[in-house]
């Protein structure tokens, strides 16, 4: 027993004694009425109190484990509940990410038979136009002024422009100077 057991034991046996210790001073009914019949009722009081004290204690005695675990089980299912609510959460995240990456993927399919189309109608539209072909170098020629350029001629080798970087050493190394 712990200690608040043995207290309420004491308690209650202190009270018992006091009650029968009462009670046998009082020799009979009879007498008890010549004295104006308060001592029965004082009697009969206190053993209602502390049938009543027995009832509450005995209630807190046992009782109180019987509450601890449903305590304890209710908070069981609590966390059991918040468990299943955050893994519903993780699988709703999951298919808004399969469906966003879906998404994503019908988009650059569409997107990349766009370009396909696109460089098939320029493909079409170049066939046989060596016209336009030319037109299109000789604009890119002029917007590099200063990149170096290969133009193929007729046997396929290029034409370098070794001067122009030789005309470019010798102006770095006159600025040194």
């Amino acid at each position: 027993m712990n200690d608040l057991e043995e207290a309420v034991f004491e308690l209650i046996d202190k009270m018992m004694n006091r009650a029968f210790r009462t009670c046998n001073r009082r020799k009979t009914f009879d007498e008890d009425q010549e004295n104006g019949g308060n001592g029965m009722k004082a009697i009969i009081g206190g053993m209602v109190c502390v049938g009543a004290i027995m009832v509450f204690v005995f209630g807190i005695l046992f009782g109180w484990p019987v509450y601890s675990v449903w305590q304890q089980n209710k908070a069981g299912e609590a966390e059991l509940a918040r468990a299943e609510q955050n893994r519903q959460i993780a699988i709703q995240e999951a298919r808004a990410k399969e469906e966003s990456a879906k998404s994503l993927a019908n988009a650059e399919v569409i997107r990349a038979e766009g370009v396909a189309r696109a460089n098939e109608i320029i493909g079409n539209s170049l066939k046989d136009n060596e016209a336009y072909i030319h037109y299109l170098w000789i604009e890119a020629l002029r917007e590099s002024k200063s990149d170096v350029i290969y133009i193929p001629t007729e046997a396929g080798i290029p034409i370098t422009e070794s001067s122009r970087f030789h005309i470019t050493r010798q102006q770095a190394e006159s600025a040194k100077k």
